[in-house]
């Protein structure tokens, strides 16, 4: 399998600039200053089918289309590795091992966009990413990658790396605008959207730390190669996916993009535990709608998982066996997000205590009937949310509702948890 991402890296060891250098690191740099004009750039990623690895999977270069070229004023990139989401470990297994990456991926960004200063959004906890970021920024500027007149191109690039004071909204890009420029981290109201007036008010555009990792290959290789390392036509490079749960092998493992489930789980997981059976998982993080064995042949790629009733969503794989009981899942996935809300609008300040109140009178036995009832509603009435997190909430109890409902009727009609 071709590797992208994770090529030339060791677990538990970072990458050294040399190390990255003598591979061919910052090789893409000298090709787009010195043969590309920033539209090429621009367009080479858009030819690729690049599509945001942080969980929307909205198409890269379109996303850069959106920022309007001749409004006067600075403009702004920030990576978004606000990386929050239980079962979701990608952006910092990457960081860890090879920060040059990401930094050569924002410099080719901010050349196709017209960017001159650009940001990192770290989540609090990630100690170790920030230091690598850091020492790559200093060890770039010092080699003439960054500053001034990079390589002699007349191009000029700052890039800032900040740690998050914490919480999971800071991940919606708006929110995080707004943590950045020393507000509350609420989402702002859409339209306008940052790629016309972001930070300060200025043209901004948000990508994931894996979305930009992937053009340094993108540039240097080409857009139709890059496009050929997926497991299927239809699919578009690789992807990193994070295992966890009652499988034997639990990693993060970049592997071909359209790679089925089932394909997954039996090679790089090695299959279930002994004396485990596939029940069901978690197809592409905590706000995703389960999969079951049903789900086996599904091929993980964005429109595949859609299609099948889920997202791919950031690729974060959590599987359960035959002794998992599905509510008690649900509630422990509802319980991180009532936590995590801003509280900024009613659907999800209100709304989802109400679903987390339910489901543990569920669990603890005391559910009636109606309860189903109630979950249905609420499923469809925190649509009405303010911002995605409240509905990509209530994917869990979706797929709970739609996937395990003989099982949520034995809760209520025992009167316990039959596991």
């Amino acid at each position: 399998m071709e590797q992208i991402l994770l090529k030339h890296t060791r677990p538990g060891q970072c990458l050294s600039f040399d190390e990255y250098r003598s591979t061919g690191g910052f090789g893409a740099l000298a090709k787009a200053l010195g043969d590309m004009a920033p539209a090429e750039v621009q367009q080479c990623v858009i030819d690729s089918g690049l599509r945001g690895r942080g969980g929307a999977g909205f198409p890269t270069g379109k996303k850069w289309s959106f920022v309007p070229r001749d409004l006067a004023g600075p403009r702004y990139l920030i990576c978004n590795c606000d990386e929050m989401e239980p079962g979701t470990y990608k952006d910092r297994v990457l960081l860890e091992r090879n920060p040059h990456l990401l930094v050569e991926g924002m410099i080719l960004a901010c050349y196709a966009l017209g960017v001159q200063h650009a940001f990192i959004f770290v989540r609090y906890g990630y100690e170790q990413a920030a230091r690598n970021l850091r020492l790559s920024i200093a060890a770039a500027g010092s080699s003439g990658f960054l500053g001034n007149n990079i390589m002699g191109s007349g191009f000029n690039l700052k890039i800032d790396v900040h740690q998050s004071a914490g919480r999971y909204i800071c991940g919606e890009e708006t929110a995080l605008i707004n943590a950045l420029e020393g507000k509350r981290a609420n989402p702002r109201v859409k339209p306008p959207f940052p790629a016309v007036k972001g930070l300060w008010g200025q043209p901004t555009v948000v990508n994931n730390v894996e979305t930009l990792a992937n053009i340094p290959a993108i540039i240097a290789d080409g857009a139709l190669w890059w496009k050929s390392t997926a497991a299927t036509p239809e699919a578009a490079g690789t992807k990193l996916f994070c295992i966890s749960g009652h499988v034997v092998n639990t990693d993060c493992f970049e592997l071909p993009l359209g790679m089925t489930l089932g394909e997954i789980i039996d090679g790089p997981c090695g299959g279930m535990r002994p004396g485990s059976r596939f029940k069901a998982c978690i197809p592409g993080g905590a706000s995703t709608p389960y999969f079951t064995a049903a789900h086996r042949k599904v091929s993980m790629d964005f429109d595949p998982v859609a299609k099948a009733g889920s997202r791919l969503g950031t690729g974060g794989i959590v599987v359960f066996d035959q002794s998992t009981c599905m509510v008690a899942v649900t509630l422990n996935l509802i319980r991180f997000f009532v936590r995590e809300s801003c509280g900024w609008c009613t659907p999800c300040r209100e709304g989802l205590p109400f679903v987390l109140h339910t489901l543990e009178r569920i669990e603890s036995g005391r559910g009636e009937a109606r309860d189903i009832g109630i979950l249905r509603e609420h499923v469809q009435m925190l649509n009405y949310a303010f911002c995605a997190l409240a509905p990509g909430a209530m994917g869990p109890v979706e797929g709970l509702l739609r996937l395990f409902g003989e099982e949520l009727e034995s809760h209520i009609s025992a009167k316990k948890c039959p596991f």
